[in-house]
């Protein structure tokens, strides 16, 4: 598989995951931002959504981090030669495929607390899904950036 299929292939699922927590952030945007009291009283609809919408949060993210930054490294001609993944993050900074580190790093840290279940804490989940809503635009925003970044050198 040359590098243009294995971007077409990297690309369709990260736009499954996009488009799917798209939908999600569309089904929510009525009822967010969210209280605490609020989140208690969530319908089993409304938690099957949050559910797609956290899935795909992270989702998303783990197909960007895992397959499309390294692919994006490789036709961009870097080397590979990043110990570690922020090192690759700073390389991708620096090349212009994604906007900032520190972002990417907001983002991995709202995916990581929706990892941790707190059934009993509404103020906390209703702040981590208050803060990922806001933040998934932007996610959406790199997934757009580096596609551009890609394709025009591919």
């Amino acid at each position: 598989m040359n590098q243009k299929e294995q971007l077409a292939a990297v690309l369709k699922t990260c736009d499954r995951h996009a488009l799917r927590l798209n939908w999600a952030m569309q089904k929510m945007a009525n009822w967010l931002p969210i209280s605490a009291t609020r989140f208690q009283t969530l319908d089993d609809d409304e938690v099957a959504v949050l559910e797609v919408f956290s899935n795909r949060f992270g989702k998303l993210q783990d197909a960007m981090g895992a397959k499309l930054f390294p692919l994006t490294l490789e036709i961009a001609k870097e080397p590979d030669e990043f110990p570690a993944f922020i090192d690759k993050l700073n390389r991708l900074e620096k090349i212009g495929a994604i906007s900032s580190v520190e972002e990417w790093l907001r983002f991995r840290a709202v995916r990581n607390q929706f990892a941790h279940d707190y059934p009993e804490d509404s103020e906390q989940n209703a702040a981590t899904l208050n803060l990922a809503y806001s933040q998934a635009t932007a996610l959406l925003d790199v997934l757009k950036q580096i596609r551009e970044f890609t394709e025009k050198r591919v």
